[in-house]
């Protein structure tokens, strides 16, 4: 099972870097999309289902999904066309169905090959991690909170109509 998490973490570390480095935004989603899976994957090893499930839920799914809605809507003019069928030349998927072909492997791996989910930890439940936010850590929940609403309504006003017009 450890192997399974530096191969994971390895995988994470490497997409990160290549989301960083890419100039297409396109290329950078699909390289997220791999280090969330990844990180989910470590999660997963580390005894976290429920936080390997919600990695790939909310963020390699929902987020990722708006990410490429923004790109979509941002993309105005009259060689959008052109450069989104150089977005999706074969070249640019060989990197990410790489990495994915590797965490594809190893979790086959780690789910057939008879070894526990975790690396010698307990698995923590849902019910565990709902207590334990809105228990002794709901002021820390109420300040991320209020940091997501804060961006909410400075995004709201940095994209106003009346602003871009000035």
């Amino acid at each position: 099972m450890n192997a399974t998490f530096y191969v994971a973490s390895t995988v994470a570390v490497l997409a990160t870097l290549l989301v960083i480095t890419r100039t297409q935004a396109v290329h950078a989603l699909l390289y997220l999309v791999v280090s969330l899976l990844a990180v989910a994957l470590v999660f997963y090893t580390l005894g976290a289902p429920f936080a390997a499930a919600l990695e790939a839920i909310i963020y390699a799914g929902a987020i990722v999904v708006l990410f490429v809605f923004v790109v979509m809507v941002l993309n105005v003019g009259g060689d959008a066309a052109r450069r989104e069928r150089a977005w999706l030349a074969p070249g640019a998927w060989v990197g990410p169905g790489v990495l994915c072909a590797v965490l594809l492997a190893e979790l086959l791996y780690t789910l057939y090959a008879g070894t526990p989910g975790t690396t010698g930890l307990h698995p923590v439940a849902s019910r565990q991690v709902g207590a334990a936010l809105f228990g002794p850590y709901v002021l820390a929940v109420e300040l991320a909170s209020m940091l997501l609403l804060a961006a909410l309504v400075g995004a709201h006003h940095l994209g106003r109509r009346e602003h871009l017009e000035r």
